[in-house]
């Protein structure tokens, strides 16, 4: 009887997207309400225990709502807006003064967490749709699919921003100390990294509104220097707060283990996983990864002779295979 409720329930919220939104907001709110009641009736006694019991509460409560949603997805948003949650709870910490560091780094947080929650929610059709990699997880895990969708998919990310939200304390707790030379560095990589993000998320977005075969291959703009430049965006975001934390003073070095745990996860996981994926749907993408860097771009497309219209140099085309039907059988295996 309580199936039937519980799949009655899903078949609601996935038939359209805006009750996926609002199943997403309603979750978010008593995820902060739940950690928020956690902590009162703990009340641990150091803002970095505070935090960790509340995000580690709120997470579990993401989780209960997944389950009951059957969509992992609704963990998504979650990484953009725990550094946010992060930044309110010490700018209301009454221990701690706010100066122009803090507020530096308040908006800075705050156009990062607002990009990526947005770029989500632009692009997300509601529950009726899961992320490529959880649909993946849950095919090979079987029955232990939710004991992996919480250790890998929700408490694993949540460690890792966790980790990444470390700087934060360190630029809190210096107060009102005179800015820094490399806070001003931290600042501009921060400013840099969610414009970068942004922008390549952009052109990608306007990129699939412009070409409707999956089989296309993005290499203009930002991609034609690097396979995932949003990804680096998102790498030098926790790099550029660890400078800021530095520059507030160098003892909060130790604060570094954020920025490194969330380069390997996106260098060991998600890059691996989104290449595999894009090898399998776009048979022109092996070409194209020969030519381009993974995120840096250390290494440029060779150039043809001469120059573009816009006075920069012509990128050598990578040969694409788009009319071969074979390779069309191989794009069809997957779909994006």
């Amino acid at each position: 009887m309580i199936g039937q409720h519980i799949n009655t329930l899903r078949c609601f919220l996935r038939a359209s997207r805006g009750r996926g939104v609002s199943a997403s907001a309603a979750a978010y709110a008593a995820a902060l309400g739940a950690a928020a009641g956690a902590v009162l009736a703990a009340r641990p006694d150091h803002p970095l225990a505070v935090l960790g019991l509340g995000t580690l509460v709120a997470t579990c409560v993401i989780f209960c709502v997944s389950m009951l949603v059957d969509n992992s997805s609704i963990y998504d948003p979650y990484w953009s807006l725990q550094p946010l949650a992060f930044v309110a709870y010490y700018l209301n910490h009454e221990e701690y003064q706010v100066g122009p560091r803090q507020i530096l780094v308040a908006v800075l947080v705050f156009l990062y967490a607002v990009r990526l929650t947005s770029n989500f929610y632009r692009d997300w059709p509601g529950l009726r749709k899961e992320d490529f990699r959880y649909v993946e997880f849950r095919r090979r895990a079987g029955r232990a699919y939710w004991a992996v969708s919480f250790l890998g998919i929700h408490l694993f990310p949540t460690v890792a921003v966790y980790l990444g939200c470390l700087p934060l304390y360190g630029i809190f707790a210096a107060g009102r100390a005179q800015l820094t030379w490399l806070d001003t560095l931290g600042a501009v990589v921060v400013a840099a990294a969610v414009a970068l993000a942004f922008v390549a998320d952009e052109q990608l977005r306007t990129f699939r509104k412009r070409n409707s075969s999956r089989r296309q291959v993005m290499r203009e703009g930002l991609w034609r220097y690097s396979r995932h430049p949003n990804y680096l965006g998102e790498i030098l975001t926790w790099w550029g707060l660890w400078l800021m934390a530095l520059g507030a003073s160098l003892r909060y070095w130790w604060t570094i283990c954020g920025a490194v745990v969330i380069t390997l996860l996106f260098v060991t996981i998600s890059v691996p996983l989104m290449e595999k994926r894009l090898l399998l749907t776009r048979p022109c993408y092996a070409n194209y990864r020969r030519v381009t860097p993974a995120l840096l771009p250390v290494h440029l497309p060779l150039p043809r002779r001469g120059v573009s219209s816009g006075g920069a140099p012509s990128v050598r085309p990578v040969p694409c295979p788009e009319d071969d039907q074979q390779a069309e059988s191989v794009w069809h295996q997957s779909s994006e």
